[in-house]
């Protein structure tokens, strides 16, 4: 059982489109190491699950890839930034938690 929380579809956008925005450039490689620190995983191959999210995110005007496997922040409205940040705040939050309610459950059956 893992206790990482599994983004997928607009959710891994969001995270992932917050970060770049936040720290500017990234490799995917880059990327799949920040969403394990956060607490966060992706189905299947997290680098094809990353470069799938993103580019949706370039169709959409708010990311621009600069070479093969990395990206950078374009452009995005500051409603849909501030909306986006209180879903990655709460995302975060929920893999805090599920994080924390995983090691109780494991530290109760020691």
């Amino acid at each position: 059982m893992s206790d990482k929380f599994l983004l997928r579809g607009i959710e891994l956008r969001y995270v992932l489109t917050m970060y770049l925005f936040q720290h500017g450039p990234q490799s995917v490689g880059d990327l799949v190491d920040v969403l394990d620190h956060q607490g966060f995983a992706t189905a299947g191959r997290p680098s094809k699950a990353i470069s799938d999210a993103l580019r949706w995110e370039i169709e959409h005007g708010r990311v621009l890839r600069i070479k093969h496997g990395r990206y950078r922040p374009a452009w995005m409205p500051r409603s849909t930034e501030y909306r986006i940040h209180q879903r990655v705040m709460a995302l975060r939050a929920a893999a805090a938690e599920l994080s924390a309610t995983r090691r109780t459950a494991a530290a109760s059956w020691l």
